[in-house]
């Protein structure tokens, strides 16, 4: 091999290996950016739904004040806690909200840290902050006894949902539509980069599983596009008992609603057996 032929080889690998770094450089310093889709504006409100409701604010332990919706079903009903997925925000919910007023529940949802009206930047520790404030408004505001609470979170909020079931004691928790962590996520949609090594959010919902003391709903459909149907399936297996399994139809963000009667069938009868 000539000296020329080696010198353009070298320089190749090292421009390739140059180009690797930097995509990794790129992965570990914008995960948030790659994570998180936040909107600001909102779009409508849960009157635009036919649903009353009340605005609600919450402080988090770090002075973030937080914007939400509570959406009362009964003076007797049990409360739903309900945390959304990673883009949008509350006001792109609506016909969750809806579902949940028709089986019986009060709903409070609110907007992330960084979405909607609510103030600050999204990370994880600052979403698992979020959810914690959600739990003391519902507890200690409005003095909602625990074994009333109900966590739901799809998506990305099963990890927050999964977070505040390993840390409080609610009634029952589900999980939609939620992977078992952003690595294991990442790895799969990323083979050829370093991902476990790289992330710096775990958002690791088959580990907090391990630490539920309550009733646990996985569901998840087989045709979801962007959390494949194996996830849901781990977190089952990873699940304490009493558990229970919702096969759904749908892709993840319309799976809920493609298999409305089915859903809400597999809801009610899971919270009935558990109340």
């Amino acid at each position: 091999m000539s000296p020329d032929v080696l010198k353009t080889l070298v320089s190749i690998v090292a421009g390739g290996l140059g180009f690797y770094l930097l995509v990794c450089l790129l992965v570990y310093f914008f995960q948030e950016q790659m994570l998180f889709f936040p909107q600001q504006n909102l779009v409508a409100t849960p009157a635009e739904a036919g649903l009353e409701f009340e605005e609600v604010s919450l402080s988090t332990n770090d002075g973030i004040t937080l914007h939400g919706w509570f959406v009362p079903a009964g003076d007797s009903a049990p409360t739903l806690l309900y945390f959304h997925g990673n883009a949008g925000n509350i006001s792109h919910r609506l016909e969750s909200l809806k579902q949940f007023h028709q089986i019986g529940l009060n709903t409070l949802i609110i907007d992330y840290r960084g979405y909607g009206k609510s103030q600050g930047a999204p990370d994880e520790e600052g979403l698992y902050r979020d959810a914690d404030a959600a739990w003391h408004y519902l507890t200690a505001t409005r003095q909602i006894p625990e074994s009333s609470i109900v966590l739901l979170g799809r998506s990305l909020g099963g990890a927050v949902a999964a977070y505040l079931a390993a840390e409080q004691s609610p009634q029952a928790l589900i999980l939609e539509s939620t992977f078992t962590s952003v690595p294991d996520r990442g790895a799969e949609l990323y083979p050829y980069l370093p991902v476990r090594f790289l992330s710096r959010m775990n958002f690791d919902s088959y580990g907090r599983l391990a630490h539920v003391r309550c009733p646990v709903l996985i569901v998840h459909s087989p045709e979801d596009e962007i959390v494949p149907y194996s996830h849901g399936r781990r977190l089952y297996e990873a699940a304490p008992e009493p558990k229970q399994f919702l096969r759904i139809s749908g892709g993840h963000n319309d799976g809920f609603y493609l298999s409305a009667t089915h859903y809400l069938q597999g809801l009610t009868s899971f919270l009935s057996d558990y109340r």
